[in-house]
């Protein structure tokens, strides 16, 4: 039997092609159709009274889409006219607001038949007040359908002059004219100034219920209810509503939410009441005026009853739906979401069918998330820092949402049982069978000389005759490191073992494995890797080495374990997030042939690593690079989820950050190398590039976390230091984010929960230190992409931690903690949340705290004593004779490894 293409577990036999395409349409049509009935009832039809088309006012900005008055960019006339020819058909009577801005709007007004209540747009400047004086001055003379003027428009309310300012230019207009004269105001600055109603000859309210924070099913009584305070405080001046309306878009008020829906709610209620009732109103107002975003933030750009291109936002009749657009969203999600649900039901009819609706729902809600974001511009009028933050945000949405998507893909392949089809036992050798000749190499670098001989001890009793061991200690200045080993295996004087050292040597690990590789033996069928704190079973090469048989084997690999992590809190965190990737990751990418290769319990065909290249010295990841390689030439892997061997973990945060690192700019410079093999033509199949690819697409997140959190502080800084320029990014975009980052945080959890034999706590534990590394991770990648070469930093283990005094390894991250909290902290003080946007905008941050947050706690949990009351070198060195302790010769072990130790003392 070849070992080495036998599975564990048999395969259910594969349904018929009928069956199989019957099943996946069932599954991408059921799915496509709970997603339109999602879309339907969040969309349901709201019932409200039909009212006619026509008001009895509308106040109007003849500004165009890309216009404003600040910016001195002003509408034609012609535009005007076009505007006013589309108005024709709604009212006949205008409010404007300033008199010198458009001096031909009356003139073009009378010609249509409009009547109009002019604007005199009054502020802190002198010369602009008296232009506008004699500007509408001039437009009584000359056109007879102004049958009011409004002077000022909520100026009380904005500070821009005081009641005695207002009141004189009051006094000076009903000095020069017999029109009726007012000014605008909300109703509340009515109340609080009294004395103004005695200055004109009708009172013009402002009635913005949005503003107040009324919901909209309220808004219309509490508008009515501030209409008849204001008539019993005045009940001898008539009353005209200046202003009276509800925004499409922008940031929520309380209860108020600004929606078409709530729009539309409140202005057919509110005309519904008014029929035939005399009010004499404005609606706030004709059309969008964009340019508002400035003044009045981004809900100010919403109030029109037409949109900025002229389009009517709702119908007076029939039912009300929250977004006029859900079908056409609805429509495009569902079909995208049912053509991904159907190929991914074909392509994986083996996954059980839990797993397969699973991925198609994922899919699609991901999908109806992204037509909601794709449509965002349909619904705001977004300026260029918009644009330009969309731009920032675009990659790290698209980076999000594709990790996960790979992250939900082995979620659902890996979570009911019963799906993997690809898994491997041992295959021992049978007594008395050959045992194909095998070159062990143990490289080591300035490691502690007890934890070497205690894993050469463990590797001299190895249950298997055809073997050498080649010890390598490559660039170890100090004697007392390298001396003890050498004398170790002067006393045993194995004639299968050889030691060398070399003072210097190019290329890191990967030279000295190099350098053992061209001392190997010739009779050598397989090089096998340990790391020099690992302990191996007795069992290790005769129970995998028949893998080997087959001869398109390349690499036979075993998952790292560590040993004595229990007595260390941080140790147990460690332990734990190193166990998530062998009991997950690896099994999910062993099931299309692309597992990563790891330097130590690896198995390599030793034809293979002479033909193919050896280990690659310009990159830091040499044993991963080395799998992509072999891979590359056509060659297969096999994992074995057994542990075989057991090493230490990382003596603190510090040496944990510098391992990780390492691997992520071993990714990088992987991902650079091999591109053109993982993006373009060649041997590689599509399972092995999406693998490598999507291995790696989380570290490059953590690169784009830290990118974002500096955009995010200056964007924040901007937001307190220009107001008016910079405000919290849209609702809209930041959800998502939210959204995306909340679902990869229980995902993998439950994972954990269902493949990894540890307790919730421990699982917490794990996530914290996993969430910790990231910023190291981040500086790994930028390193990576960003650098041609690195230098290799041994990762320490079994010797005293270092001190480092307040936050040790975790003083970048404490320095990032510390900008984003000022940052939150200045947003909360100076620029307290206007809205929606803005507390999401402070959540943002706050999330994107907490992987600096996460180091901090780890680095301060790494300093914790272990349980017993010994050093740390003891703690390590008690470990490695107590796991070598049943594996170990005669007259070897603990007692040859402490007298050595000894020596070197």
């Amino acid at each position: 039997m070849n070992s080495a293409l036998a599975l564990a577990a048999p395969v259910a036999a594969s349904p018929s092609r009928r069956a199989r395409w019957a099943l996946a349409l069932a599954i991408a049509a059921l799915v496509a159709l709970i997603n339109a009935i999602a879309w339907r009832g969040l969309n349901p039809p709201l019932a409200a009274p039909d009212v006619p088309e026509r008001v009895a006012g509308l106040a109007y900005n003849a500004f165009q889409r890309w216009d404003s008055p600040l910016e001195r960019r002003y509408p034609t006339d012609a535009q005007i006219e076009a505007d006013l020819q589309r108005l024709t058909s709604l009212t006949d009577r205008l409010r404007t607001y300033s008199a010198s801005e458009f001096p031909a709007l009356p003139g073009i007004a009378e010609r249509l038949g409009f009547k109009l209540t002019a604007g005199v747009w009054l502020d802190r400047r002198d010369d602009n007040n008296g232009r506008e004086i004699d500007a509408v001055m001039r437009a009584l003379r000359v056109h007879g359908n102004i049958e009011r003027i409004v002077a000022g428009n909520e100026t009380l309310l904005r500070g821009m002059l005081s009641s005695r300012e207002l009141i004189g230019h009051l006094d000076r207009l009903q000095s020069l004219t017999r029109t009726p004269v007012s000014t605008a105001e909300p109703w509340h600055i009515w109340m609080q100034y009294p004395e103004l109603a005695r200055h004109v000859d009708f009172i013009t309210v402002h009635l913005l219920p949005y503003w107040e924070g009324v919901a909209a099913d309220q808004a219309v009584d509490s508008a009515f209810e501030r209409l008849d305070r204001l008539r019993k405080r005045f009940p001898r001046k008539p009353i005209v509503v200046g202003e009276i309306g509800w925004p499409s878009a922008g940031d929520a008020v309380g209860p108020a939410r600004a929606t078409p829906a709530d729009q539309a709610l409140f202005m057919r209620r509110f005309l519904a009441r008014v029929q035939g009732g005399g009010l004499d109103y404005f609606v706030m107002e004709a059309v969008d005026q964009p340019w508002k975003w400035a003044d009045e933030g981004r809900v100010g750009a919403h109030w029109g009853l037409l949109d900025a291109w002229r389009r009517p936002k709702f119908a007076a009749s029939g039912p009300v739906e929250a977004d006029p657009r859900w079908r056409a969203k609805a429509a495009i999600s569902s079909t995208l979401g049912f053509a991904i649900g159907l190929g991914f039901a074909l392509a994986f009819p083996r996954l059980r069918l839990a797993g397969r609706v699973a991925f198609a729902a994922g899919a699609q809600a991901l999908l109806s998330l992204a037509v909601v974001l794709a449509a965002l511009p349909m619904g705001y009028y977004l300026r260029p820092l918009d644009w330009a933050l969309l731009v920032l945000l675009a990659p790290v949405m698209v980076v999000l949402a594709a990790t996960l998507m790979t992250q939900w893909f082995e979620f659902v392949e890996l979570f009911w049982p019963g799906s993997l089809a690809r898994r491997f036992e041992p295959e021992p050798l049978a007594e008395g069978a050959r045992e194909p000749f095998v070159s062990v190499h143990l490289a080591c670098c300035n490691e502690p000389p007890e934890m070497v001989i205690a894993t050469i001890d463990s590797l001299r009793a190895l249950d298997y005759r055809a073997f050498e061991l080649i010890v390598v200690s490559n660039n170890t200045r100090e004697e007392t490191l390298w001396r003890p080993v050498e004398a170790h295996l002067a006393r045993v004087a194995a004639p299968n073992i050889r030691f060398f050292h070399l003072d210097e040597w190019p290329g890191y690990k990967a030279g000295a494995l190099n350098f053992a590789l061209e001392r190997t033996d010739p009779r050598a069928e397989v090089v096998a890797v340990v790391d020099a704190d690992y302990v191996v079973k007795s069992y290790w090469l005769r129970s995998l080495v028949g893998h080997f048989d087959a001869p398109t084997v390349g690499v036979v690999q075993s998952p790292q374990a560590h040993r004595g992590w229990s007595r260390r809190a941080f140790a147990r965190m460690m332990n734990w997030e190193y166990d998530g990737f062998f009991r997950i990751g690896m099994h999910h990418r062993n099931e299309r042939d692309a597992i990563i290769q790891h330097g130590t319990m690896t198995m390599i065909r030793a034809d293979a690593l002479r033909t193919h290249g050896r280990w690659s010295e310009w990159c830091l990841c040499e044993d991963s690079e080395l799998g992509l390689r072999l891979l590359r030439q056509g060659l297969r892997t096999v994992y074995v989820d057994r542990v075989f061997g057991e090493g230490l973990v990382p003596d603190d945060f510090a040496a944990y950050k510098r391992q990780r690192r390492r691997w992520a700019q071993g990714a990088m410079q992987i991902l650079k190398a091999h591109r053109g093999a993982l993006f373009g033509a060649g041997p590689l199949t599509l399972g092995q590039r999406y693998h490598f690819v999507a291995g790696w697409l989380p570290w490059i997140g953590d690169a784009l976390h830290l990118v974002f959190s500096f955009a995010a502080m200056l964007w924040t800084i901007g937001m307190i230091a220009a107001p008016g320029t910079l405000r919290a990014p849209l609702t809209l975009l930041l959800a998502p984010m939210a959204v995306l980052v909340g679902v990869r945080f229980v995902i993998g959890p439950l994972l954990y929960w269902r493949r990894v034999p540890c307790s919730i706590a421990e699982i917490g534990g794990a996530a914290l230190a996993g969430m910790g590394l990231s910023h190291a991770v981040a500086g790994g990648v930028i390193a990576g992409l960003t650098r041609r070469g690195g230098v290799f930093q041994v990762t320490r283990k079994g010797r005293p931690a270092v001190g480092g005094g307040w936050f040790g390894a975790a003083r970048e991250e404490a320095a990032m903690l510390l900008a984003l909290a000022l940052c939150l902290g200045a947003l909360a003080v100076v620029a307290p949340p206007k809205g929606g946007s803005y507390a999401l905008w402070m959540g943002v941050l706050a999330l994107h705290a907490l992987p600096y947050l996460a180091a901090i706690a780890c680095d301060a949990v790494s300093r914790w004593p272990a349980q017993e009351q010994r050093s740390e070198s003891a703690v390590a060195l008690s470990l490695v004779f107590e796991a070598n302790a049943q594996s170990a010769k005669p007259g070897s072990g603990a007692a040859l490894a402490a007298d050595s130790l000894r020596e070197a003392k």
